[in-house]
């Protein structure tokens, strides 16, 4: 067969030779996980229309409190979990250059001299020393036919954008540990301004049935029942101060700091709660950059399947040298001097042993492993917001229920100490109206802080405002 016609059928055959291949060692990732259509909690989630929008970065600014904003400020700077982040993001960048530079020939030079000399083993005699001086170039360049290459560098993009993820991911979950740890150091500080109130009611109750008892009118038992109220009234002080500074303790920790470096002023006041919309777009959930990350990964181990799989074909690489070699630095750069080389190479594994077949299951194995993850991830993030909806909702109506007790232990206490002055009832009903308004007054502080971290762990399941503006 005739040189021209050789070349004339290899250039028909051989491209769609080649884009088939290609397709072989190329495997589509499934489409990613759709959201229904709505929440149960609400009946009004719809589906996503358009871009998601980015993560903003100040959703706790819903709190309206200066100093939680000043907190989350610093969070950013100081956070040893969120530098640990930078970093990996910053690892993964620099793989995924080093995966591009592959596609790009590499180019090489080297520059030797040398001085040798020796006894003949045949005569034994001394033979003059000589010189060998060499300066060449090198280049090679692996043509990418099976698509190894492009599809290592569509992993290492996915991993590099995985890892982004991750850090949002983290820093979002830094800020929501911070404002939660804060509401609770708040909710801490209102239980023992409380406290503190109680203690001095409790004391003149203590004061005034002393005086009654010295009187004649009361019992010593009554006494006795005011002391037991003041004592432990104080104790529940002494564990919610307790409760504060460890929470002003963690939040120093969070962010990069000793304990000893913090010091937050009290307010004794919790920060008013948000008020949760009726309307949550589906687009918030799709900003939750955990299932972005998880996403991204099961493209990078769907493209790390057509990387095994290309070990099947033979890999093709050209290659050139080319340089001086002489005796002298006179005679380096003379025509006799010049030595070069240029031409392909091909190179196939024949018997491995079934390494990759086995690397190509291993693969599909990763790459299985990381759907199902990523379904997972979507799964949970639809549990914890439809949770933290139901949660929020029943909690403001239970807060307000709570209220309404708080209000009516109150007067129940108002009217019973009347009573008492007028030697009406004992000091044990004056006790127990005592305990009641206390502990109604606890509860609600508590359910307020419920509420408060439902609604911050809402925020944090849809990745900050709920507002698609």
């Amino acid at each position: 067969m005739r040189p021209g016609r050789i070349h004339r059928i290899a250039m028909f055959v051989l491209p769609p030779a080649l884009l088939a291949a290609c397709a072989v060692t190329r495997t589509e990732p499934p489409p990613p996980v759709a959201a229904p259509a709505q929440f149960k909690e609400t009946g009004l989630w719809q589906r996503a229309t358009g871009a998601a929008t980015a993560v903003p970065d100040a959703w706790w600014q819903l709190f309206a409190d200066p100093v939680l904003d000043d907190l989350q400020r610093q969070l950013v700077i100081g956070n040893e979990n969120l530098r640990f982040a930078v970093a990996q993001v910053a690892a993964a960048r620099a793989q995924l250059a080093a995966s591009r530079a592959r596609l790009a020939p590499t180019l090489g030079g080297s520059v030797s001299a040398t001085r040798s000399g020796g006894t003949s083993s045949s005569s034994e005699v001394q033979r003059g020393a000589s010189n060998n001086i060499a300066l060449s170039a090198s280049a090679s360049w692996e043509i990418d036919l099976w698509g190894r290459l492009a599809q290592a560098t569509s992993a290492a993009q996915a991993s590099y954008q995985a890892s982004a993820d991750d850090l949002a991911a983290a820093r979002l979950s830094a800020q929501a540990t911070l404002a939660q740890t804060y509401l609770a150091l708040r909710t801490a500080e209102a239980q023992q301004a409380l406290i503190e109130r109680s203690v001095a009611a409790f004391q003149r109750s203590l004061e005034l049935t002393q005086a009654r008892y010295q009187s004649g009118v009361a019992a010593r038992s009554d006494v006795l029942q005011a002391e037991t109220q003041l004592k432990s009234a104080q104790a529940q002080g002494i564990e919610a101060a307790t409760q504060r500074a460890q929470a002003e303790h963690a939040i120093a920790v969070l962010l990069g700091k000793p304990p000893s470096a913090l010091a937050i002023a009290r307010t004794d006041a919790l920060p008013a709660a948000p008020l949760v919309p009726e309307l949550l777009p589906a687009t918030l959930l799709e900003r939750r950059p955990d299932i972005a990350a998880a996403e991204r990964r099961v493209a990078a181990a769907y493209a790390q399947i057509g990387v095994a799989d290309t070990a099947f074909f033979p890999a093709l690489t050209l290659s050139a040298n080319a340089g001086y070699r002489a005796t002298s630095f006179a005679d380096l750069f003379s025509a006799p001097s010049l030595f070069w080389s240029v031409g392909p190479a091909l190179a196939q594994t024949l018997v491995d042993g079934g390494a990759r077949r086995a690397a190509s299951e291993q693969a599909r194995a990763d790459a299985d492993q990381a759907t199902s993850s990523y379904r997972q991830t979507v799964l949970v993030a639809l549990q914890e917001v439809e949770d933290n909806l139901v949660l929020a909702d029943r909690l403001r109506a239970e807060a307000a229920l709570q209220q309404e007790a708080l209000d009516s232990a109150r007067r129940n206490l108002e009217i019973t100490l009347e009573q008492y002055r007028a030697g009406t009832v004992s000091f044990l009903d004056v006790a127990v109206a005592q305990t009641a308004a206390l502990s109604s007054e606890r509860s609600l502080l508590e359910l307020r802080n419920r509420e408060l971290a439902a609604i911050n762990q809402l925020l944090k399941n849809i990745a900050g405002r709920w507002q698609t503006g």
